[in-house]
């Protein structure tokens, strides 16, 4: 009897447990969605402070200032957004979306190990890369002192014998350091790429006496926000760099991110980028007409089958199987347009360091502006693929020695 009894009373508990179990997951869920969204207002009508208060009264928090397109990051209960976009002074509400590096290679996902610096460093080396360009070919006329190019990407390994002499000062923007150092080594292979130096190991870069400047907007998982990117691009335009590169890129057009492009171009800055690794549509920021936008190819001087293509594309570049420097003072092979791209912007650089190569051809202005510098680039490539320019190639390949001797 007492068997029994136990059985029904455990019976009956279970039973107790499964309804108030069945109330729990039936109950609406009182959690409320927060987004991260960039605010645009007007500044003649409102001031930081009062928009900051606006998406305090909506639940929601200023996560930075976006002065140059007179815009907040903030982070928003969903439902609240639609409100603030009506509020007097609002001119837009866009989405943060989420930036990447545009390498293809994963040193996390492959498992790739970086080839660490012997002791005594191996010889220097000429990436095939560098030599494609012809860049070593105008080291006796200019190696790109002082032209100043930010790298803005996932840092640059500060203490990299390779680099350390160039790298002048940057800037963390991404939210849990204020170091520039880099914890990922997307950032430090672009950099070599751009201006290893020429020594007596390592490799060596386009222009090897060209200053570095770090400007982190990306993690160590080499991803971070579009908020993150505008206030590096911010930080470029105070600090008066005359080139950026960006191997990072979305697939989303957001307007804030081509506001801060214009600007950025509207402050005489080149901005070259990485077209992306899809093998379809050109990635933002490249996609915009402010910006030079860069496919890959391999030693073959054949397009990669993952580099993106369209008419957007204004130049190629090598981008298969790079050998640069890494992060540890180490040294890595990669791939992807993220490495095509910092092949156009230290020629950028060469061309920028020679100026009667570039001014005059589009006005009448003193000093090369990004677009003069884009069609002296464009007008000394090399032509790849469908005579003239095409979705893949762009004009072509981009010829160093061609944009500086010539």
């Amino acid at each position: 009897m007492k068997k029994v009894l136990l059985l029904l009373t455990g019976l009956f508990l279970i039973g107790i447990f499964v309804i108030l179990t069945n109330r729990v997951l039936a109950a609406p869920s009182n959690a409320v969605t927060r987004v991260r969204k960039i605010v645009v207002y007007e500044p003649k009508s409102l001031l930081e402070s009062q928009v900051e208060d606006l998406v305090k009264g909506f639940g929601g928090r200023k996560i930075k200032n976006l002065k140059l397109i007179n815009g907040q990051a903030v982070e928003l209960p969903l439902p609240a957004v639609e409100r603030l976009k009506k509020e007097k002074g609002i001119i837009r509400v866009d989405d943060d979306v989420v930036v990447q590096t545009l390498g293809r290679d994963s040193i996390f996902l492959k498992k790739i190990k970086p080839t660490p610096t012997p002791t005594p460093a191996p010889a220097q080396t000429l990436p095939w890369g560098i030599d494609r360009i012809d860049a070593e070919q105008v080291w006796s006329t200019t190696k790109g002192d002082p032209i100043k190019v930010g790298v803005i990407d996932t840092g640059i390994d500060l203490n990299h014998p390779d680099l350390a002499a160039n790298i002048k000062d940057g800037v963390s923007t991404v939210w849990y350091t204020s170091s520039y150092n880099d914890d990922n080594g997307h950032g430090t292979h672009v950099a070599g790429i751009i201006a290893a130096l020429d020594n007596t190991f390592g490799v060596v870069g386009v222009g090897p006496e060209i200053d570095l400047y770090a400007i982190k907007v990306l993690d160590r998982r080499g991803s971070g926000y579009l908020s993150d990117v505008i206030e590096g691009l911010d930080w470029a335009v105070a600090h008066e760099m005359q080139v950026v590169n960006m191997s990072l890129g979305t697939s989303s057009d957001v307007q804030s991110l081509h506001d801060a492009v214009a600007r950025v171009n509207a402050a005489g800055i080149v901005q070259v980028a990485a077209a992306g690794n899809s093998g379809g549509a050109v990635n933002y920021p490249a996609a915009y007409p402010e910006v030079i936008a860069v496919s890959a190819t391999d030693q073959n001087d054949v397009i990669a089958s993952w580099s993106s293509r369209g008419p957007e594309v204004d130049l190629a570049a090598p981008g298969v199987n790079i050998y640069s420097t890494y992060k540890g003072s180490k040294y890595q092979t990669m791939s992807g347009t993220s490495m095509a791209s910092p092949h156009v912007a230290g020629v950028a650089a060469l061309v920028l360091s020679v100026p009667s190569k570039c001014e005059y051809l589009l006005d009448s202005m003193p000093g090369c502006s990004p677009a003069e510098v884009q069609q002296r680039l464009e007008l000394t490539s090399n032509d790849l693929g469908t005579p003239g320019k095409d979705n893949l190639y762009g004009s072509g390949l981009v010829n160093a020695k061609n944009a500086v001797l010539q």
